[in-house]
């Protein structure tokens, strides 16, 4: 068998355990809420996830892939194929080893910034300083700001509203069985837009602004009232904890919606660099995009099942239980403030984290009880491990390019 065959094995092997560390750690951003909340047991919580983010990566994932994420690196570094078949073998480990090192910590990192901090290592041994564009980098850095923030005040915002419209009044119950249109609503025309605008399969139906808009606003209503309606036959209990009940309800639905789109968006993260590999193995060169196989998308989706399935519970403890108390009302505000952000925040240009959306929304229903609601050491260890995602994401890569290089 052929050396570049051997690569390929070693591609498929490490493509595969970046796919698990995205199971093992992002599964927090789509379903730690919704088990901190006791919306699902974590068993469920695995059993939902694993299977949409199957579906999202076989069937809405994207079927071409970037050469280098988000544009940091020159391509120019990829005109050497045997540098570059290194570079993304390098890439893809050190990303997965740093992901990996953060889940046995049981801390959420960005699996996005660790590929970028791990193709900036492999550029600048490949190309030096020269072929990394500094000004994306910084956009990378400023959104460990812009995507927590945005995400505290939207769930902050949206809870107060829940306990100003439901949770104060005597009959709360009522209330939200009430008003339960509005809020289920507002999550579907999220869920739409962010369908639209943020999934590869909705781009490629390339549906304009103001006919999504429209799109979203049509089902939102549908959907908004007949909820009401199941929601009417599915809980007779009209205690205090059947508002609860209702938010639930909604919870688990926005809990999957994230997901789904969270297999569509981040298998890229580990397939990415695989496609790199198999198309320098079976070509000999590779451009600025690459097709990307289905059966490739589908090895992702199945990667980052198993990573769901074996060690997701540790980042999900994190999330859902660490910061702060979460009830299922304060749980819609975090699914809803995690997906308003990251639909906002990627309309206007802005690089934003599915993780750092899901940590600031988290932070933001516990901001809404007061300052002793929310435990800031964990925050603060938190915000540590997403400050070091790149620089050691980098430096490891350095370090593996080099170990390959003396290798192949």
């Amino acid at each position: 068998m052929p050396q570049e065959y051997y690569v390929l094995i070693v591609g498929y092997v490490f493509g595969f355990y970046m796919a698990w560390n995205i199971g093992a750690n992002d599964v927090a951003n789509s379903m730690a809420s919704a088990v901190g909340a006791k919306a699902i047991t974590i068993r469920q919580a695995v059993f939902i996830a694993g299977i949409l983010n199957i579906i999202g990566a076989a069937f809405i994932g994207s079927h071409v892939t970037n050469t280098i994420r988000k544009g940091i690196v020159s391509t120019e570094v990829l005109a050497d194929p045997h540098l570059a078949l290194i570079g993304a073998l390098s890439a893809l480990l050190a990303a997965a080893l740093w992901v990996s090192f953060a889940t046995w910590k049981s801390l959420p990192v960005s699996t996005t910034h660790s590929i970028v901090g791990a193709m900036i290592g492999f550029g600048i041994m490949a190309g030096g300083f020269s072929v990394i564009n500094w000004t994306k980098l910084a956009a990378v850095v400023m959104s460990w700001v812009i995507s927590p923030v945005f995400s505290v005040v939207i769930a902050y915002l949206m809870f107060k509203l829940i306990v100003l419209t439901i949770l104060s009044k005597k009959n709360s119950f009522e209330g939200a069985l009430k008003l339960s249109p509005f809020f289920i609503g507002i999550a579907f025309f999220i869920v739409v837009l962010s369908f639209l605008f943020k999934t590869p399969l909705g781009k490629k139906l390339s549906i304009g602004t103001p006919v999504a808009l429209v799109v979203a606003m049509v089902l939102a209503l549908i959907f908004g009232f007949a909820g009401k309606r199941l929601l009417k036959r599915l809980i007779k209990n009209k205690k205090s904890n059947g508002t609860e009940e209702i938010f639930r309800r909604i919870q688990i639905g926005t809990s999957c919606y994230v997901a789904l789109a969270q297999g569509a968006n981040d298998v890229a993260n580990a397939i990415g660099p695989l496609a790199v590999i198999y198309f320098l193995v079976k070509t000999g060169s590779v451009g600025a995009t690459v097709p990307v196989p289905i059966f490739l998308l589908l090895f992702g989706g199945i990667g980052i099942a198993f990573g769901v399935g074996m060690a997701g519970h540790r980042v999900m403890e994190t999330i859902g239980t660490k910061i702060t108390t979460l009830t299922n009302t304060r749980g819609f505000s975090v699914d809803f403030a995690a997906a308003t952000t990251v639909l906002v925040a990627s309309k206007m240009g802005l690089p934003v984290s599915t993780t750092h959306a899901a940590v600031g929304g988290v932070l933001g229903v516990g901001l809404a009880r007061g300052l002793e609601a929310v435990n800031f050491g964990i925050i603060y260890k938190i915000m540590l491990y997403w400050a070091l995602t790149v620089p050691a994401a980098a430096v490891t890569s350095m370090v593996i390019f080099k170990i390959l290089q003396f290798l192949l």
